[in-house]
């Protein structure tokens, strides 16, 4: 019989294949679409994290903004820069390696550090009393962000306009 730690475990090991398959997928495709598709599943193996953690309100947020709006820019933008779609155009960086030899460092540095660090352990109090609710995100979201929230919104408005234009001109 499967316990509720048991079943968060499962659960956590297929969001970690998925993010990090997704994660993986993106870096090595050779078709850009792709890469996008496989962004948009690792962004999703995040939503799962952040509803398995329990912080519902990060979990919407990841959803709306990264999947919901950020994934279907890049993927606009993909398909009307029509370049990019062509068969015949060369997509890969032939400096990979260099890319993987970085990469395989930071991992390495990471778990140095992870290994060397002695994490603080929360007590029980601390993790049931959130320090901030919902309605206080809510309340800076909407103060001292709002504008940098809407200069954000409309570069993104303005950058999809921009790759329509270019995509009608062609």
């Amino acid at each position: 019989m499967l316990t509720n730690q048991m079943v968060q475990i499962l659960v956590f090991v297929i969001l970690t294949i998925m993010t990090l398959g997704g994660g993986l997928g993106v870096v090595s495709s050779r078709n850009l679409f792709h890469s996008a598709l496989f962004l948009v599943l690792s962004l999703v193996g995040v939503v799962g994290y952040y509803a398995l953690l329990d912080a519902g309100f990060l979990a919407v947020v990841q959803l709306l903004i990264y999947v919901g709006a950020i994934a279907v820019l890049i993927l606009f933008a993909i398909m009307l820069s029509r370049g990019l779609m062509a068969r015949r155009q060369h997509q890969r960086n032939e400096q990979w390696w260099i890319a993987a030899l970085v990469v395989l460092l930071v991992f390495v540095v990471l778990l140095v550090v992870l290994g060397q660090v002695d994490w603080p352990v929360a007590d029980e109090q601390a993790l049931l009393s959130p320090n901030v609710s919902v309605g206080q995100l809510g309340q800076v979201l909407l103060g001292p962000y709002m504008i940098p929230f809407e200069v954000i919104s409309v570069l993104l408005l303005a950058a999809l306009v921009g790759a329509i234009i270019l995509a009608r001109e062609t």
